[in-house]
C-alpha cells in the first residue's frame, strides 16, 4: 500500500489524534489556571476546563478532523448538540475521576487530569465517529 492510500485511510484518525491532543493541552491548560493560580478547587476548574476543551474540539473535529458537511441552521445545531451530548457523557468520566482520586483518594491532580484525559480521547473519537460525524463525506 502506498503512502497516499494510507494517509487516505487514516486521515481522520491522524488528525483526530493530532487535534486530540491539542485538546488535551487545552484542557490541562485551562484546569490548571483555574486551579492553580486562581485557586478555584477541583471540580470548578474541571467543569471550566471541559467547557474550553469540548468548545475547542467541536471547532476542530468539525472542519478539520471529520470534515463535516452539515450545513444550515438547523443541521448544525443538530451536530453540535450531539457532540455536546456525547462530550458530556465522557466529561462525567473526567468529572468522577478528578472527584474519587484527587477530592477523595488525595492524588496528584495533575497526573489524573492527564490520565483521565487519555481514557476521554479514546471514548470521544468512537462516539464522534459513530455517532457524531458518522455522515462524513465518501472517500475515494
Amino acid at each position: 500500500m502506498n503512502v497516499k492510500k494510507l494517509y487516505s485511510k487514516y486521515k481522520d484518525v491522524v488528525f483526530y489524534l493530532f487535534f486530540g491532543v491539542c485538546t488535551t493541552v487545552v484542557n490541562i491548560a485551562a484546569y490548571w489556571l483555574a486551579a492553580h493560580p486562581l485557586h478555584l478547587g477541583t471540580m470548578p476548574s474541571t467543569v471550566i476546563a471541559w467547557v474550553l476543551a469540548v468548545a475547542f474540539a467541536y471547532i476542530t473535529n468539525r472542519k478539520w478532523v471529520f470534515e463535516s458537511s452539515a450545513s444550515g441552521k438547523k443541521e448544525i445545531l443538530a451536530e453540535m448538540g450531539s457532540f455536546f451530548a456525547c462530550r458530556l457523557a465522557t466529561g462525567g468520566v473526567d468529572w468522577l475521576c478528578m472527584l474519587v482520586l484527587v477530592d477523595f483518594i488525595g492524588l496528584n491532580d495533575m497526573v489524573i487530569k492527564f490520565a483521565a484525559n487519555v481514557i476521554v480521547i479514546v471514548l470521544n473519537y468512537a462516539a464522534s465517529k459513530l455517532v457524531i460525524f458518522r455522515s462524513k463525506r465518501n472517500t475515494p
